[in-house]
C-alpha cells in the first residue's frame, strides 16, 4: 500500500462486504490491531449496504461498535442501514475555534491567570453541571427543532456565529417529537455547560502559520490569542442514543438478523425505527451546536471583563464549528455515480475541499476548516479540508490525538497535583473542577497529535494551516 494507508482485506471477519481502509503511520496500525480496533473496523465493513470500504483514521482505539476514529457510508438504495454504534452516545460532539484580535505578549501574558480562572467561573462545568440557560420543556424542543436559532433568539450571541457553523447551525430535518421525555429533562437544565472527561476549554497562542492564504481567510495570525472549546450533547444525546440502542437491539432480534457484534445493531435505513433515530439524532445535534453556542457566549463574557473591552472590539468572532459524532445524509461518488449515502462519523471530522456548495462563501476558496485539539499540554491544529478526501474517505478526516491509555491506567502515571505542577512549570494555567479525575485526561494518555495530522496530511485527507499552543485550560 502507498504510506499511511494501510488495508484490511475482506475475509478478515466473516461476512466482510467491503475492505477495510486504515489511514495511519506504520506504529499506530501496529497499536490498532493490538487493541483490536482493527477488528473492529472488519466487523464496520459487514454492514448490509457499506460502500467502497470501512474506513479509520489515524487517532483511531477501541469505541462502541465502531471504533473511534471510524467512517463508513451505507447506500439506502443498496439495502443500507444507519447504527447508533456509528455515531456514538455523545451526539454532535464537536469543536469550536474562536478567534480575537489580541496579541500574546502585547496583550494576553499578563492577564492569563485572571482569565483562565474567571472562564472557570462563568463556564458550568463537569458532571451533571447546570448550564447557563434555563429552559422549559417546550424551549427545549425549541433548541431541538432552531439549533444555534434558538439562543440567538433569546439575544445570545452574533448572528454571524451561525454562518459559521457546520449546517448554519441548524439540521433542518430533526425531529424532536422523537427524543424521549427522559432526555428532555437531562438537557432541560445543561444548555451552556462544558461537561466532563475529554470536554475542554482552551485559551490557546497561535505558534505557527503553514498556510498564509487560508489562515488569512481564517482571521489567524502567528502570535493570536484564540479560544478552542470542545463538547457535545450532554446527557440529551446520550440519553437519545441509549434510548434508541434499545430499540434498534429490538428490532434486529425481531428480523433475526446476526451482527458480529451486538454492539454494530443496526436498522435499515427507511425503517421506522431509522427515520425516527435519525430525527432524534439530528435533533440532539442541534442541542450539542446551541450548547457550544452558550459557552462562546461565557468566552466573550469574560474576555470583556478581564479586558474591559466588548467582545466585538477585541474581535472574538467564530472561526467554525465542527462536529465529529453524526451521521448524515450526503452526495458522494461511487463507481462513477453521485449517490446520497448515510455517513457515518464517529469521532471523524467532515472534511469538504474547496468549492463545496455547503461551506460558507469565506471558506468556499480554500476549504472547510478542520478543527483539531491537541491533548491538554500538548498543541492544537487547525487543518482545511481537501478535494482527494471526497474520494478517499467520504470527506473525513481525524478528530483528535486519539487516547493512548485507558483513563484507569492514565490516573496510575501521574498524581493530580503532579500532573497540575508539570503543567504549571511549562506555563499553561489550569482551572479545574475535580483535580483527582485530571490525570484521566493528561497528554501522555493520548497519541502524538502532530503524528496524527502528519499521516492525514500524508494521506491527503486535510491540510495544515495553523498549529496552536495552550496557555490556559479549563476542565470539568
Amino acid at each position: 500500500m502507498e504510506p499511511f494507508v494501510w488495508r484490511v482485506p475482506k475475509g478478515t471477519v466473516p461476512g466482510m462486504r467491503v475492505p477495510g481502509i486504515v489511514f495511519a503511520t506504520e506504529e499506530m496500525a501496529t497499536k490498532a490491531v493490538e487493541d483490536r480496533a482493527v477488528e473492529q473496523v472488519a466487523n464496520v465493513a459487514t454492514l448490509p449496504g457499506v460502500v467502497t470500504a470501512s474506513y479509520a483514521m489515524p487517532d483511531i482505539h477501541w469505541g462502541y461498535g465502531f471504533p473511534i476514529g471510524g467512517v463508513a457510508a451505507t447506500d439506502p438504495e443498496r439495502d443500507g442501514v444507519v447504527s447508533p454504534g456509528g455515531v456514538g452516545f455523545d451526539i454532535a460532539c464537536g469543536v469550536r475555534l474562536i478567534r480575537s484580535d489580541l496579541d500574546w505578549e502585547a496583550d494576553g501574558r499578563e492577564h492569563i491567570e485572571h482569565l483562565v480562572h474567571t472562564l472557570g467561573r462563568r463556564v458550568p462545568r463537569g458532571m451533571g453541571t447546570k448550564g447557563r440557560m434555563r429552559l422549559t420543556r417546550d424551549d427545549v424542543v425549541r433548541v431541538l427543532r432552531e439549533g444555534v436559532r434558538f439562543p440567538l433568539s433569546r439575544g445570545v450571541g452574533w448572528d454571524e456565529d451561525a454562518e459559521h457553523c457546520e449546517d448554519g447551525g441548524v439540521i433542518e430535518d430533526a425531529r424532536p417529537d422523537h427524543v424521549s421525555d427522559r432526555a428532555i429533562e437531562r438537557g432541560a437544565p445543561q444548555l451552556g455547560s462544558l461537561g466532563a472527561g475529554n470536554h475542554f476549554l482552551e485559551v490557546q497562542v497561535v505558534d505557527e502559520v503553514v498556510d498564509d492564504r487560508a489562515a488569512t481567510a481564517m482571521g489567524l495570525f502567528e502570535g493570536q490569542v484564540c479560544v478552542m472549546l470542545h463538547s457535545g450533547s450532554r446527557g440529551l444525546g446520550h440519553q437519545t442514543c441509549t434510548d434508541f440502542l434499545r430499540e434498534v437491539d429490538e428490532l434486529m432480534s425481531s428480523l433475526g438478523i446476526v451482527v458480529p457484534d451486538r454492539q454494530l445493531a443496526y436498522a435499515p435505513l427507511g425503517h421506522d425505527v431509522a427515520e425516527r433515530y435519525l430525527g432524534a439524532m439530528f435533533a440532539a445535534a442541534n442541542f450539542a451546536r446551541a450548547n457550544r453556542h452558550l459557552l462562546t457566549d461565557a468566552v466573550r463574557e469574560s474576555f470583556e471583563a478581564v479586558l474591559g473591552r466588548s467582545a466585538r472590539d477585541l474581535g472574538l468572532f467564530l472561526v467554525y464549528d465542527v462536529a465529529h459524532n453524526l451521521a448524515k445524509m450526503e452526495e458522494h461518488e461511487v463507481d462513477g455515480d453521485r449517490r446520497m449515502l448515510c455517513v457515518h462519523r464517529k469521532g471523524a471530522t467532515r472534511s469538504f475541499g474547496p468549492g463545496h456548495r455547503e461551506l460558507p462563501s469565506r471558506y468556499r476558496d480554500i476549504g472547510q476548516p478542520v478543527i483539531i485539539p491537541g491533548s491538554m499540554g500538548t498543541s492544537s491544529y487547525v487543518l482545511v479540508g481537501t478535494e482527494e478526501a471526497a474520494s478517499r474517505s467520504f470527506a473525513s478526516t481525524c478528530h483528535g490525538a486519539g487516547r493512548a491509555m485507558s483513563r484507569t491506567k492514565a490516573k496510575k502515571v501521574m498524581a493530580p497535583a503532579e500532573l497540575r505542577n508539570s503543567l504549571e512549570a511549562r506555563g499553561i494555567t489550569v482551572a479545574a473542577s475535580q483535580w483527582r479525575l485530571l490525570a484521566e485526561e493528561a497528554p501522555y494518555a493520548y497519541k502524538d497529535v502532530s503524528q496524527v495530522v502528519d499521516a492525514c496530511e500524508g494521506a491527503g485527507l486535510s491540510r495544515k494551516v495553523a498549529r496552536l499552543r495552550p496557555v490556559g485550560v479549563v476542565k470539568g
